[in-house]
């Protein structure tokens, strides 16, 4: 039996759900929240559509009852506040780690061997902060940030060539952030071959741009933050976990000596199996993306010194 539990059941954590079921690889997903009945009205609208949509995933929700996740595979956090009007970092980071810190023992307590995922932001820092409170072996907690970003960027791509999103490849690592995020350019290919060959300097320079302000114009947009995109990243490292599809992704992990960085969590691509992270892939990058991520590392390990008060 295949199990996943999704601690949130907002709008990103009903999308995971929703992605997740409809793909049909798991038995079951539980959706928690602390609101009082919310994640169970999540969880029987779901329901409602397994026979329109073909899926025999089971979804549950509950009210903070932890003893339902029991046995879970994977566990997804999602759980968190956005940054209000006059409040400083430190106090949003305070707020969220304290959320985090919590519910990763709640899951812990139920399933010891659960390999979580991080969604809550600033998504670089709480993973980092799973990493400090749980004790679990590196390859079991995964930031969600690179998956997202690269859809973002391919997204981007496709739209400058004009050309079906499945004739792009591209992977934006570094930080999940407007300012740290690294789309690699040198690494982008429209059907195999490098998308310098087809799209100007500056063309590619929008690409980047408005890759890296992916979820801010959203959120102007919408008037909060995107939840299908976030949704459906989550699904692709949740179904290559659980079916040991090995794909590789772009995600936030742990470094420790990979590209010349230690005890910070960023982007990077790896092999995600079975076990969880199988493999950071290390591959090359031009001596501007190693500055580049340099820079994006020392601004997250910036923003984890607000931790202090938390571990």
């Amino acid at each position: 039996m295949s199990k996943v539990t999704i601690v949130g059941a907002g709008a990103v954590g009903a999308s995971c759900a929703e992605y997740i079921a409809m793909k049909n690889f798991a038995s079951e997903v539980v959706l928690i929240d602390i609101k009082e009945g919310f994640a169970e009205g999540k969880a029987m609208d779901l329901m409602q559509t397994a026979s329109l949509n073909g899926f025999d995933t089971k979804i549950v929700g509950t009210t903070g009852d932890y003893s339902k996740t029991a046995g879970s595979q994977v566990a997804v956090i999602t759980s968190g506040i956005p940054r209000k009007p006059g409040m400083t970092r430190e106090e949003l980071i305070g707020v969220n780690a304290g959320i985090v810190k919590g519910v990763v023992a709640s899951i812990l307590q139920h399933s010891p061997q659960a390999i979580i995922i991080v969604v809550a932001n600033p998504m670089d820092t709480m993973a980092y902060l799973v990493h400090k409170v749980s004790g679990l072996p590196k390859n079991r907690i995964i930031g969600m940030g690179g998956a997202l970003d690269s859809a973002r960027f391919k997204f981007r791509l496709a739209e400058a060539l004009d050309c079906p999103a499945s004739d792009v490849d591209g992977m934006v690592i570094a930080a999940h952030s407007d300012t740290g995020m690294l789309p690699l350019l040198s690494k982008a290919t429209y059907r195999g071959i490098a998308v310098t060959e087809f799209l100007s300097a500056e063309q590619l320079n929008s690409v980047v741009e408005e890759t890296k302000v992916g979820g801010a114009t959203l959120t102007k947009l919408l008037g909060t933050s995107a939840w299908y995109a976030p949704g459906a990243a989550v699904s692709v490292l949740v179904q290559s976990i659980i079916c040991d599809q090995k794909k590789m992704i772009p995600c936030s992990l742990l470094l420790e000596g990979e590209y010349g960085e230690k005890d910070v969590c960023s982007g990077v691509p790896a092999i995600i199996g079975a076990n969880g992270v199988e493999k950071i892939v290390e591959i090359e990058l031009t001596d501007a993306e190693k500055a580049k991520f340099a820079a994006a590392t020392a601004a997250v390990k910036e923003v984890n010194a607000d931790l202090k008060n938390v571990l």
